[in-house]
């Protein structure tokens, strides 16, 4: 059995006994993470896919080692304007062994202690307190504002031109536009915490809104 999973903005495909680099998760050596984002899972011809993830179903691993990938060297130059910008960077990754993937709220069989991911084990605490927050039962009209609401509250004025910034599309805009980012400051004052819930709740990688936060940054100095 295979199943496709969802950690760090980025997609695997894994089965048992499989070794991944993967981006850092906050656990020891010889901890066992569980990776709730099951995006689908299958045998042979027979797949099951999510919308987006498959409810019940998790991927358990045992962590084996703590390191660092290469690094990566960012060069930028402007023609006839005197800048130049070097920014190296080398990125915290934990290796794994897939253990089990556990369908239908199956419980792992190995008795170590199970940890979820540092960023996951948050949106999980987010999402219950939600929960218990919440009235039983919500009119209609008021459970389709709350769904509704954007991620960001979008600053008073005209908005910036986002496609400037390589690798933002009239698309990719529009969607930043509909979830309250409209300018090249809020872009550039995100933090790592508000990539994080972009990461979560829209289809942009990590990578991605970090890359373009940078170029927020320079563009909104001008």
């Amino acid at each position: 059995m295979f199943a496709v999973i969802k950690t760090g903005g980025k997609q695997y495909r894994v089965a048992a006994n499989d070794l991944l680099k993967i981006e850092k998760v906050e656990a020891n050596v010889g901890d066992m993470v569980e990776i709730g984002h099951v995006l689908a899972h299958g045998e042979g011809e027979n797949v099951t896919f999510g919308a987006p993830f498959v409810d019940g179903a998790v991927v358990t691993a045992e962590v084996v080692e703590q390191g660092k990938n290469r690094t990566v060297i960012a060069f930028k130059k402007r023609r006839r304007q005197n800048s130049r910008r070097k920014i190296g960077h080398r990125q915290l990754l934990t290796t794994v062994r897939i253990s089990e993937i556990l369908l239908g709220g199956a419980k792992p069989t190995k008795t170590a202690a199970v940890k979820a991911p540092k960023k996951e084990a948050k949106a999980e605490v987010a999402t219950e307190a939600k929960a218990e927050a919440a009235p039983k039962k919500e009119p209609k009209a008021k459970a389709a504002e709350t769904a509704a609401a954007p991620l960001f509250k979008a600053p008073k004025g005209e908005p910036d031109d986002l496609t400037v910034i390589k690798g933002i599309g009239p698309v990719a805009a529009k969607d930043l536009a509909e979830q309250g980012i409209i300018t090249f400051a809020q872009l550039a004052k995100l933090t790592d915490k508000d990539v994080a819930k972009i990461d979560e709740h829209m289809p942009f990688s990590a990578d991605q809104i970090k890359d373009w936060r940078e170029q927020a940054k320079e563009l909104a100095a001008k």
